[in-house]
């Protein structure tokens, strides 16, 4: 049996999810003992303190959220195997379990400029790899599209300070960019903090101000009442493969050590994006209307209702704005949400179709294989061979 001490902050769901992955990737042949040390205490015992407590307890590996001025070295001549997760900045000694940072800003971008938007906010973090990272990305999207002088940054905020962050300051920034803008930030917890600033000056979401965060906390992207779209980021999958790396750098202390680095999935999208960036107040409102909705299997009379226009005036606005006829948006957010529950739930097809309405599964199929080029099962089957 190995021992694992992590040493991670287990208010944020990233190192839930991680031990799950872990957790999953020791059951294959026993259960692992895994310990939980909170990063206040290695501040306060300090790493020499650390390492005494890993080898009292008979730690084989530790996985820890370090500060440049840690000396990790002092696990490595102890025979313990130490893994960094990224905190403040890569480390070159050890493993780091990482991310593609720059494909996740990039996928952000990409998403806002397909929504129409022609200005653009990176929120993030000072001097933290994965904010900078992230924020690069972002941007040379953005610049690679033609907008170079059409993106704004704001990391001023100290990572050390996770739970507060400077309202005056935040609030003249988001007081003088162009607008609308589609924002970045830099992870869910900021994406937060962007939407209740914003809702403290009257700034309206998404209509002026569009967010996207990172790591899709469930807990953080529902938590205000503007419930916040993310980017997930298979975290569980990055445990796994990080528990295999120690296993591999424990029975053979000669490996060589790489660092596990997850991927961007997709974007879950929730009401901070609601939104075509557009002047078109109707369409603004017929497309907030359908992602309230669609769930409850709408039709294009309800968004006519709604709005207010005939069926010819709406659909040549809508389609001006969004690229497709209002039948076909709505559809094609149902069909994403029926490729969401396949991969995140064990439901039956057929179960799954029910629970919002389409008691037709056949027909739902054959929409579906003509969006994905696949079956639902065919689907479900081609993600579980990826985890």
């Amino acid at each position: 049996m190995l021992h694992v001490l992590l040493i991670t902050d287990f208010t944020e769901s990233f190192a839930s999810k991680l031990l799950q992955g872990i957790v999953r990737y020791s059951r294959r042949k026993e259960q692992w003992a895994v310990c939980r040390m909170p990063p206040a205490f290695k501040q306060m015992i300090g790493i020499p303190g650390v390492v005494r407590w890993a080898k009292d307890w008979g730690a084989d590996a530790v996985i820890g959220q370090f500060e440049e001025t840690d000396d990790i070295s002092l696990f490595g001549l102890n025979g313990i195997v130490c893994v960094a997760q990224d905190f403040k900045k890569k480390f070159k000694s050890i493993p780091n379990i990482t991310a593609d940072y720059i494909g996740t800003g990039r996928m952000a971008a990409r998403f806002f400029i397909d929504h129409g938007f022609r200005n653009f906010g990176f929120f993030g973090y000072n001097s933290v790899c994965w904010s900078d990272e992230r924020c690069e990305g972002f941007r040379q999207e953005v610049v690679s599209s033609g907008f170079r002088d059409n993106f704004y940054s704001y990391n001023l905020q100290d990572i050390d300070h996770l739970w507060y962050y400077e309202r005056e300051s935040l609030s003249e920034w988001l007081r003088i960019i162009p607008k609308p803008i589609g924002i970045m930030a830099c992870d869910d917890n900021q994406g937060n903090n962007l939407i209740e600033a914003c809702h403290a000056e009257g700034i309206k979401i998404p209509e002026q101000v569009s967010v996207i965060g990172v790591d899709n906390d469930e807990l953080l992207c529902n938590l205000g009442s503007t419930t916040l779209s993310s980017i997930f980021v298979d975290i569980e999958d990055g445990g796994y493969r990080t528990a295999e790396l120690i296993e591999n750098l424990v029975t053979n202390p000669d490996a060589l050590p790489q660092d596990v680095v997850m991927k961007p999935v997709k974007i879950v999208g929730r009401m901070s994006t609601a939104v075509f960036a557009t002047e078109d107040a109707r369409i603004q409102k017929a497309v907030q209307f359908i992602h309230k909705n669609y769930l409850k299997k709408i039709s294009v009379n309800d968004v006519i209702d709604e709005v207010a226009l005939s069926r010819r005036l709406l659909e040549r606005r809508f389609r001006a704005v969004t690229g497709k006829g209002v039948y076909q948006y709505i559809t094609d957010l149902r069909i994403r949400h029926f490729a969401e529950m396949l991969t995140d739930t064990d439901e039956q097809v057929v179960e799954i179709a029910l629970s919002f309405g389409e008691s037709d599964t056949k027909s739902i199929s054959r929409r579906f294989k003509q969006i994905y080029g696949c079956s639902p099962s065919e689907w479900r089957k081609q993600h579980q061979q990826t985890k």
